[in-house]
């Protein structure tokens, strides 16, 4: 999964509100995708493995796109600690992601995952000094309570499992806190790398524990590729911020959630329950009232 940040460093912001929908739908549309083909991996391989894929594609990918215009001073950043620290918790966003959806459907761990806009407010008024006002309050509580419905603990649907995307999200939320540090102080290209570079050197500690060779062509190639998904969807977002507000596009980020239901369908047969849509819904309405109180707080600044 991937939710809008807060920043839009790096560029300047030209006003086409349509051309940042459109963009924040192409990268909604991929990332479901992605996930999508890295569980379809992990029938067949290690998490080490396909996780290590999905960041050594991506590395190949941006680096092939933006070094032979940046060379060197792509990987000079101001607060590099700092890129590192969110490298590394995307890193663990993305082994809490894979590893779920070995075990739940597509469309259900999308949906827990997207309880992350929420964590972020909390976040972001413990550690960054914003105020935390009662419309804030009302949808973090709605979007949680939306949480509880889909994964219900105490029933016997529950799996252990069903806490791995919470956890992504948690992680994904502090992600984007230390993303507002470095967002106007380093380029979003820089970020990008960092972010695929630490997490590839992460995961190659680990995948002499876990390799297999791929078994035939077909999966060699998915396995050198489906990461450029997420560095296409990745890009597509920080476009997207460049032509209209966070809370403008952000409500459309929440395709994911449909895209993830129907790959998972034609995929895999898998059919989310009413619970996973009801949870939905008051997941997906809290996001959309908090981006409408972000933009009218907005607008009347």
């Amino acid at each position: 999964m991937s939710a809008p940040g807060a920043g839009r460093g790096g560029g300047a912001f030209v006003p086409r509100p349509l051309v940042g929908i459109l963009l924040m739908m192409a990268a909604a549309s991929l990332f479901p995708v992605m996930t999508g083909i890295a569980k379809l991996l992990s029938e067949r391989y290690a998490s080490e493995q396909v996780i290590w894929a999905r960041n050594a594609s991506h590395l190949v990918f941006v680096l092939a796109l933006f070094w032979p215009g940046r060379g060197l001073s792509l990987l000079r950043a101001q607060r590099p600690l700092v890129q590192v620290a969110r490298s590394l918790v995307l890193l663990m966003s993305t082994v809490c992601a894979f590893v779920a959806v070995k075990h739940i459907a597509l469309g259900k761990a999308a949906t827990i995952q997207f309880v992350t806009p929420f964590i972020v407010t909390l976040l972001a008024c413990a550690f960054l000094g914003e105020r935390l006002v009662l419309a804030r309050v009302a949808a973090v509580c709605a979007g949680f309570l939306g949480v509880v419905v889909v994964i219900r603990p105490g029933v016997d649907s529950f799996q252990w499992w069903d806490l791995l995307p919470l956890a992504g999200a948690s992680f994904y939320a502090a992600y984007q806190v230390l993303t507002r540090f470095v967002a106007g102080k380093d380029s979003p290209e820089t970020s990008v790398v960092y972010s695929a570079l630490v997490g590839t050197a992460a995961m190659t500690v680990f995948l002499p524990f876990g390799w297999t060779t791929p078994v035939d062509a077909f999966d060699a190639v998915v396995m050198a590729s489906f990461g450029i998904l997420g560095g296409i969807g990745h890009y597509c977002l920080a476009r997207a911020m460049r032509h209209a507000e966070a809370s403008v596009i952000s409500p459309f980020n929440y395709w994911q959630i449909v895209g993830s239901s129907l790959f998972g369908f034609a995929v895999f047969g898998e059919v989310p329950d009413r619970y996973v849509w009801i949870g939905a819904a008051l997941i997906v309405a809290a996001g959309i009232f908090m981006a409408w109180q972000e933009r009218r707080g907005g607008a009347a600044a």
